[in-house]
């Protein structure tokens, strides 16, 4: 409770210092950089050694940004960062700025900016906080933005207002929702005028093997990832909303970074020494909103339920032909299975679960995302032909105001006691 006080103090001060953005810069840097230090020296024991680490990565990516403005770019969840990697410019993307204002507290004050400018309000809570930080001038100047026409239909939008007002060059990435040859050469050629585009930008050039190794790592996580994968439906892993938020970021934005190959490595010798699990397995749908207590309640290292996956993490798992970066970068968008008709993601999401085998699944409905909210019944009727109990939430992944906490509890608490008695058959 003590913790909870002291952030939401800090949160007050960020706030009351809205109007003077390298103010509440410093201060956002500040309060992730306490954090990151505070879970180096002062680890929770409790938790698995390769949460920990992953606990630090997450604070880590996104304070290189932030740092560095002269060495990074905006992004979003999809946009193929790998290229930036190879580079050693450093992504800041749109839903993990947002995600730490909301962390920190003080994402009310970024959004009602938003608003007050006339940014519609069913906008994504995640466009709205960083729209609200680049209009009030709190975000660093980036040397370009880069993003892509999958899932979201925010993503365009948000970086072209936001790169005309930085004054960057900008690019988007037009995925069809078809893969066929001439689809592929169609995104080949934009991912060589994109790399063009960023030759420009920063005076320097992509070295293609840097690229390959960058690649390469990818690979080999993956490899890890389903490995992992394989051992989490059947052990009791110890793991915090906020962890699983950050294995998002590994999972996208940080794949081919060396330190998110070392924490799927450390995952998979990890998860393997611990205890079978007797406990009530729930697979997650979509965005996570790690600051909801009914939730943390019922998922941070809780010994009667457990998260055996989510649907975002393992969206593509094909072979990564990493000695044709460009072919490989533009196959992984577009057989991503977010890309094209949300069949394609029923079906993704009824093989994982067919393989993580759960108990029950719970779908999580984020306010302003047309795409998780839109498709829904179709998959509540594929787990209905599945004879899978289903619940639908329905809340917010940044805002609190719009949590709707009683309402989760009540429902969570129902949907319980449902897998509860069928556990007990």
């Amino acid at each position: 409770m003590v913790e909870i006080n002291l952030v939401k103090a800090y949160g007050n001060v960020i706030k009351k210092n809205f109007a003077k953005p390298e103010t509440v810069l410093k201060l956002i840097i500040l309060g992730i950089f306490y954090e990151y230090s505070r879970l180096t020296i002062f680890p929770n024991k409790k938790t698995p050694k390769s949460i920990q680490y992953l606990n630090r990565l997450g604070l880590k990516f996104i304070l290189e940004p932030l740092k560095n403005p002269q060495k990074s770019a905006w992004v979003t969840l999809m946009a193929p960062s790998q290229i930036l990697h190879a580079m050693d410019i450093y992504p800041l993307f749109i839903e993990a700025f947002s995600s730490f204002l909301s962390g920190m507290e003080c994402e009310t004050v970024f959004i009602d900016y938003a608003e007050k400018i006339g940014i519609a309000e069913s906008l994504c809570s995640y466009h709205k906080a960083f729209l609200g930080a680049g209009e009030a001038g709190i975000l660093p100047k980036p040397q370009f933005a880069v993003t892509t026409s999958l899932i979201c239909d925010g993503n365009i939008n948000t970086m072209k207002y936001l790169a005309k007002k930085y004054e960057i060059p900008y690019y988007a990435l037009d995925i069809p929702y078809e893969y066929n040859k001439g689809s592929e050469e169609y995104v080949i050629g934009q991912l060589k005028e994109l790399v063009a585009m960023i030759e420009n930008a920063t005076g320097k050039k992509l070295e293609e093997e840097k690229l390959k190794e960058v690649l390469k790592r990818e690979q080999k996580s993956r490899i890890y990832q389903k490995k992992y994968l394989a051992q989490l439906k059947n052990k009791s892993f110890p793991t915090t909303l906020t962890s699983e938020m950050f294995m998002l970021f590994t999972a996208h934005v940080f794949m081919g970074r060396k330190e998110t190959c070392k924490f799927y490595e450390m995952l998979v010798d990890e998860i393997k020494n611990y205890p079978e699990s007797e406990k009530i397995k729930i697979f997650w749908v979509h965005l996570m909103p790690f600051y909801q207590h009914s939730l943390k309640e019922y998922f941070n290292n809780n010994p009667h339920y457990q998260l055996v996956g989510c649907d975002l993490y393992f969206d593509y798992a094909d072979e990564i032909d990493y000695n044709n970066p460009y072919q490989t970068l533009a196959r992984r968008m577009l057989l991503n299975r977010y890309n094209g008709c949300y069949q394609r993601r029923v079906k993704h999401i009824s093989n994982l679960i067919e393989n993580q085998n759960p108990d029950g699944v719970i779908n999580f409905c984020h306010w302003g995302c047309k795409q998780s909210s839109g498709g829904v019944m179709l998959l509540k009727e594929e787990m209905k032909q599945k004879n899978i109990p289903f619940l639908i939430l329905e809340g917010d992944g940044v805002d609190k105001r719009n949590g709707q906490d009683g309402q989760i509890r009540t429902r969570l608490e129902a949907f319980m006691e449902i897998l509860e008695k069928n556990n007990s058959r």
